[in-house]
């Protein structure tokens, strides 16, 4: 396994503290079907947070969506329609890693350093989560 851990603050706080933030959360969702159509999840949680940010799925940048397995991450590009260029640029899981207890870290973190890289503002990260459930963050970066 293992293990990670983000700072997530105000913006007010942050620069009380001297600290420069990467990235700004726009939108948050969370979707659950059935436990055993985990993998059919990550689309609808990421449609939900795509609609509270009030953007469309080609205004984002890059997606970084944990790729459990293979035919998840292809079910969830088809079912979204974007592009594979625009997703797990890097390399998702499978090439990465799925270290289970960090996982959500390692995601928003490739996510954010891959829109650095690639010259992108907006991204959207989503993971699936055993019993059914997905979540979906919308962030766009600061500097």
């Amino acid at each position: 396994d293992g293990a990670a851990a983000l700072v997530v603050a105000d913006g007010d706080w942050a620069a009380q503290q001297g600290l420069a933030p990467l990235a700004r959360i726009v939108a948050y969702a969370h979707h659950a079907l059935e436990p055993l159509r985990v993998f059919e999840a990550p689309p609808h949680a990421i449609r939900k947070a795509l609609a509270l940010a009030g953007w469309a799925a080609d205004e984002v940048d890059l997606f970084e969506i944990n790729e459990a397995f293979a035919a998840q991450i292809l079910h969830s590009i088809r079912e979204l329609g974007v592009a594979p260029e625009r997703v797990n640029v890097h390399g998702g899981a499978i090439a990465l890693g799925h270290p289970l207890g960090a996982s959500g870290a390692r995601v928003l973190t490739t996510l954010i350093y891959a829109l650095r890289t690639h010259g992108g503002r907006r991204g959207v990260a989503s993971l699936c989560l055993g019993g059914g459930e997905a979540v979906a963050l919308a962030i766009e970066l600061l500097t």
